[in-house]
């Protein structure tokens, strides 16, 4: 047998989903994507420089955070404008509340997830 040949056509196959919360009509609430915007919002204080390295349109992320907090119910962003440092974003209480759930979420569905696909690959051999 040939070396170079692989015996498992499948090896190269990885393990790739994402997470997102929805309304009974089906109107994203929170996602994978918000998560990761909203935890870079709490590091660095500002969600200028959180959309500016997510590559997101300015515009378009506020108001989908707006919706958010809209759907949710309650805010979830602490907004300062301008002044000599410029302006500031914090996650309100209940912002870190949901970030903090939804990455103990992430982490036991992670878990699940590689469980799973493990299973999975190990069937396909």
């Amino acid at each position: 047998m040939n070396d170079n040949i692989s015996t498992n056509k499948f090896e190269h196959l990885f393990l790739n989903y994402k997470i997102w919360f929805e309304t009974e009509d089906h109107k994203g609430i929170l996602g994978d994507g918000k998560w990761k915007l909203l935890k870079m919002i709490e590091q660095t204080g500002s969600l200028k420089e959180a959309i500016e390295q997510s590559g997101l349109s300015y515009r378009k992320t506020w108001n989908n955070l707006r919706k958010i907090e809209k759907l949710l119910g309650f805010p979830i962003l602490d907004t300062s404008r301008g002044g000599p440092e410029g302006g500031s974003t914090y996650l309100t209480e209940e912002g870190k509340r949901i970030i903090r759930l939804f990455d103990e979420f992430h982490t036991e569905v992670d878990s699940l997830m590689l469980n799973a696909f493990e299973k999975f690959q190990e069937k396909l051999k």
